[in-house]
């Protein structure tokens, strides 16, 4: 059996936000996803590290543990206040907000 990675996409973002934002499941590619776009991704059972994004504009890397059958859920978002964007510039994690739950 699998397990499940459910992603869901929110709010665009007025800087970086209106393209698809690579996924990335353990330091793999395995997709992408678009704004308004829920994905549900088969992962193996066991512990994984999901970050979204290329480049100077990613996400957090989040950990999470999903069982057999389980489905684990995430959403995310690109940054909404200016503030957030000067940060990034200094991490740039922080131009994807990634979240447990959803």
């Amino acid at each position: 059996m699998a397990a499940t990675l459910k992603l869901t996409r929110k709010w665009a973002g007025p800087v970086f936000g209106r393209s698809p934002w690579e996924i990335s499941v353990d330091g793999t590619e395995v997709g992408s996803i678009a704004v308004n776009e829920t994905k549900e991704l088969a992962v193996e059972p066991g512990q994984h590290v999901l970050q979204l994004g290329t480049g100077r504009h990613i996400s957090p890397k989040r950990s999470f543990d999903v069982a057999d059958g389980d489905v684990a859920s995430f959403y995310c978002r690109g940054a909404m206040l200016w503030p957030i964007y000067l940060a990034a510039l200094v991490k740039p994690e922080l131009w994807i907000t990634l979240k447990p739950g959803f």
